[in-house]
């Protein structure tokens, strides 16, 4: 371009045609050649030529709670466009320019509207340059009332790509930057939606009654993409997994079996490789105008009555690393882009629930915001956010219904309760002479459930795919393992249980991701051990898998554990005894660390007993008395009694 002419001095409209007059003056002048100058002004006629390169979503749905819906169109000079739509019940509210000329934001509202396809033309002086045929598909009479995992629930979290490879002819996808690389703890390994299709039935008949995948998205990244949480295209399945059909087929042939799908997602960030990072709509798109600051993770400035304006901004505004750029939810067209994904993905996917990752990082006034939009969406769906804290004061802060003393309302359903995974763990572990360890962890912890508005609509787990394996935790101890195990699955709450953890997988104790996240044995073809046959398996990783099948599927049935009060008492003599019971069911679930034969008095359970003279073990059928005074403890075991 000539100097004296900028982009600023222009209008988009007019851009090519200073940059024609630029090169017409420079021929005037003899400055090129007769070929030469028509091949630049070819150039100059094609350079702001529109072009429709995505529209996203590519399609939606009628009958919809909320009728409006914002399309981002992305192509070359696309705003110099007019949009225009002529289809009964959808009326074309505004069309939005950014600074950046290759984007279009065009709210619709869809109000009245029937299932079908209609023309979005993109108009220059009247004349249509482009055309683009968007669908209105017809919704699931039963969509809106769907309902998400609750209690009754076990969920089965699985690292795809270290689950089970059902197809090795995509583990190196064409396009795709990391190749297979199964040598590499860190890299690609091949695992896919495939080999979850195919261990369907394993997960059924173990008991699991959903299931948690870590993300699916595409992820091209450079390095380290089997992890899933550097998405470069928030509406593809990355092709190493499989399609958006395969997916689709997944849940559907999950739903068949009775087990329910979350999705794992990610508001906080994106992967630095993702399309629109090679030419952003907006300055603002990205926090810290794209450059890189990393965060300082104290979200306790969020809560903190005295947090500096600095720290709160370096914590929601910085980055994980510099391959995750922070997204800005502070802006409109973001934030609406962002909510408007996760209802397609719910409604195109039909999913049972969604795990939020990283939840208290994205601009909180947002993640309300988008609760809100959900919820009004699917009144009964639930979503678990990810608030990696051992403080439940500061986990309770996100509960819907918590009333904060800085006025902030949450309306996020459900969270990952690591204050009672932590004290689990450390419950194993440590004395239980010490006036605040071992079982008195979990009491205290419990005791702190008033700080919740719902206690019971929490996830507990003994670990997760970014933390040392349980069976590795509590140093490979059977005992500590089970009696973990036994609580979780009988507390208040969800339980989630990472894959490989029935059959005792470990990793060396140094926290590695990619050790943590091992393929599952007998996932791939050539193994020598199969988790999923038993085929190969070490005796006591044999037992424990055949103990927690019995366990999840007894848990099915027993709806004290689903939807009962809860009652404990102080832990004493090396043992603590909790109570779920309900109209229908009364259970007592007693924890043992004495490793001799113990024999535990009843009197001062009385007042949850109620005179009651027999209880069975749900396991073993062992009928005890209850009227002689005291109860036989197997060592170092967990007892599960229905009380009669």
């Amino acid at each position: 371009m000539k100097p004296g002419i900028s982009r600023k001095q222009v209008s988009k409209k007019s851009l090519n045609l200073a940059i024609t007059k630029t090169i017409c003056a420079m021929y005037v002048k003899k400055r090129f050649s007769g070929v030469f100058f028509f091949l630049l002004l070819g150039i100059a006629n094609t350079w702001a030529q529109p072009e429709l390169r995505r529209v996203e979503p590519a399609f939606w749905w009628s009958g919809m709670q909320q009728t409006q819906l914002q399309l981002m169109v992305y192509g070359r000079q696309i705003s110099d466009l007019r949009p225009v739509v002529n289809y009964p019940g959808v009326r074309l509210i505004q069309a939005t320019s950014v600074e950046n000329p290759n984007y279009l934001f065009i709210d619709l509202d869809l109000a009245g509207a029937k299932p079908g396809t209609f023309e979005i033309q993109f108009q220059e002086k009247g004349k249509t340059r482009l055309v683009y045929a968007y669908r209105l598909l017809e919704r699931q009479q039963t969509s809106a009332q769907r309902k998400g995992f609750s209690p009754a629930d076990v969920m089965y979290l699985i690292t795809p790509d270290r689950f089970a490879n059902g197809d090795p002819s995509n583990d190196s996808s064409e396009g795709m930057q990391e190749r297979l690389n199964r040598s590499f703890k860190g890299g690609r390994h091949g695992g896919d939606i495939k080999g979850i299709i195919e261990r369907l039935d394993y997960i059924a008949n173990m008991g699991f009654t959903a299931i948690w995948l870590n993300p699916l998205l595409e992820n091209n990244m450079r390095e380290y993409s089997y992890h899933g949480y550097s998405i470069t295209d928030f509406y593809k399945v990355d092709p190493r997994f499989g399609s958006n059909a395969l997916y689709l087929e997944l849940i559907q042939k999950a739903h068949t079996k009775g087990v329910k799908v979350i999705m794992d997602m990610i508001l906080n960030h994106c992967g630095s490789e993702h399309w629109w990072m090679k030419d952003l709509p907006a300055k603002d798109w990205i926090n810290f105008g794209g450059q890189f600051v990393p965060t300082n993770h104290r979200r306790e400035t969020i809560q903190d009555p005295y947090a500096s304006a600095y720290d709160s901004k370096r914590n929601s505004d910085g980055w994980f690393v510099e391959t995750m750029p922070d997204l800005n939810q502070r802006n409109k067209l973001l934030a609406t882009y962002l909510i408007q994904n996760t209802i397609w993905w719910i409604e195109y996917a039909d999913l049972d629930g969604i795990r939020m990752d990283t939840y208290p990082y994205p601009d909180i006034h947002f993640m309300a915001d988008w609760n809100e939009a959900v919820l009004k969406e699917y009144p009964h769906f639930n979503v678990v956010g990810e608030e990696w804290s051992g403080n439940p004061a500061q986990v309770s802060f996100w509960q819907s219904g918590k009333v904060n003393p800085n006025g902030y309302v949450s309306k996020l359903p459900s969270l990952m309760d690591f204050p009672l995974q932590e004290a689990v763990r450390d419950a194993m572990l440590q004395s239980e002479n010490g006036w605040e360890s071992g079982f008195v962890r979990i009491y205290r912890i419990l005791a702190s459930d008033y700080l919740y508005p719902h206690p019971n609509n929490l996830v507990v787990f003994p670990d997760n795919h970014d933390m040392d394996r349980f069976f590795t935790a509590v140093k490979e101890n059977l005992n500590w393992f089970r009696q973990g195990l036994a609580f979780l699955l009988t507390t208040r709450g969800t339980p989630q249980i990472y894959y490989g953890t029935e059959i005792l997988m470990t990793n060396t104790p140094n926290g590695d991701h990619g050790i943590i996240r091992t393929d599952f044995p007998g996932g791939w073809p050539g193994d020598k051990t199969n988790g999923f046959t038993g085929q190969g398996l070490p005796a006591k990783a044999s037992e424990t898998q055949q103990w927690l099948k019995k366990f999840l599927q007894w848990r099915k049935t027993a709806t004290a554990i689903h939807d009962g009060k809860l009652l404990h008492f102080v832990p004493e003599q090396s043992t603590y005894v909790t109570f779920r019971f309900n109209t229908a069911q009364k259970l007592m679930i007693v924890l043992n660390k004495n490793e001799q034969p113990f024999s535990l008095k009843l009197d001062r359970f009385q007042e949850a007993l109620l005179g009651a003279t027999t209880a069975r073990d749900v396991f073993s059928g062992t009928v005890y008395p209850l009227n002689q005074g005291t109860l036989p403890l197997p060592p170092g075991e967990p007892l599960i009694l229905e009380i009669y």
